[in-house]
């Protein structure tokens, strides 16, 4: 890349199982794929690789994932950021894309649409999975904007 970027993506997630399905499933598509399992080593990834993508999921900022994600924007400008949640309220998508997010990607919907969320920030598109705004009726409660 011209920006000076290092061509990889850092996948960011504390559940050690949906961290190395995920990581499969982008080192087919894409090729080199960093983990890393918290706050501080996300944001020194950030800082030190400056990842063409960075993918990561929101239940790991311990605090608030506003300020997390505004930080990692901070960190490296030039970098897609694609945030997974379990959350799929549409007040929790526009909020990630207003600190920051490049893509908005459900949990429960990482085998259709991560690579799709991945493809659309690398031509400089943003991405909302298609179901976020239509909860099932067991969807866990939303976080407070900010929190969690």
């Amino acid at each position: 890349m011209s920006d000076g970027a290092t061509r990889c993506m850092l996948l960011a997630d504390k559940h050690h199982g949906l961290v190395e399905g995920v990581r499969g499933l982008l080192t087919t598509a894409f090729g080199t794929v960093f983990m890393v399992g918290d706050e501080a080593s996300l944001i020194d990834g950030m800082e030190r690789l400056k990842p063409s993508v960075t993918v990561v999921d929101l239940a790991l900022a311990g605090g608030n994932w506003l300020h997390l994600l505004r930080r990692l924007r901070e960190s490296s400008p030039t970098s897609k950021l694609v945030v997974l949640s379990m959350y799929d309220e549409l007040s929790v998508a526009r909020a990630a894309m207003g600190a920051g997010a490049n893509g908005f990607v459900l949990k429960r919907a990482i085998g259709t649409d991560l690579l799709d969320a991945i493809a659309a920030v690398l031509r400089g598109e943003s991405y909302v999975s298609p179901y976020v705004g239509f909860a099932p009726a067991n969807a866990p409660a939303t976080p407070e904007e900010g929190g969690r």
